[in-house]
């Protein structure tokens, strides 16, 4: 039987969690990034676990075995920067990354201190192009 994961969707309140946030540049940052993520995906925003905000989900199966389902796209307002996930990765994207500004990077995480250290269009530019890849992929 494969193991679920952990991060789930919830009924929890985006908007609340939202106004939740006391860095109030983070706050602002996140507003932002939720008007940009539900227009791009279309999706509306869902609380994923007690602190991610996802929207759509994808199902994906690996040669291993382990199937499930994830959030398409979504982001988190951490206390250390504001984290947006780019579940493709960023090893396509080398163009649009000497482009974006000033960021760091984990496997699928862009870290982000303050949304204007971005190229918005280039990160609008990168999370479409995300978004297509993730929707399109075929799994084994």
């Amino acid at each position: 039987m494969a193991a679920e994961n952990k991060t789930q969707p919830t009924e929890k309140s985006v908007i609340d969690f939202l106004n939740s946030i006391e860095n109030d540049q983070r706050r602002k940052d996140s507003f932002e990034v939720l008007k940009l993520m539900e227009k791009i995906t279309g999706e509306p925003a869902k609380m994923w676990g007690p602190s991610i905000i996802g929207f759509g989900t994808y199902h994906y199966k690996y040669a291993t075995g382990r199937e499930g389902d994830f959030l398409t796209t979504g982001f988190s307002p951490r206390k250390t920067a504001l984290t947006l996930y780019i579940m493709s990765g960023f090893s396509k994207y080398d163009e649009l990354m000497n482009k974006l500004g000033k960021y760091k990077t984990g496997k699928s995480c862009l870290y982000v201190k303050k949304l204007e250290d971005l190229n918005l269009e280039v990160l609008t530019e990168l999370i479409e192009t995300s978004v297509d890849y993730i929707k399109n992929k075929k799994w084994p």
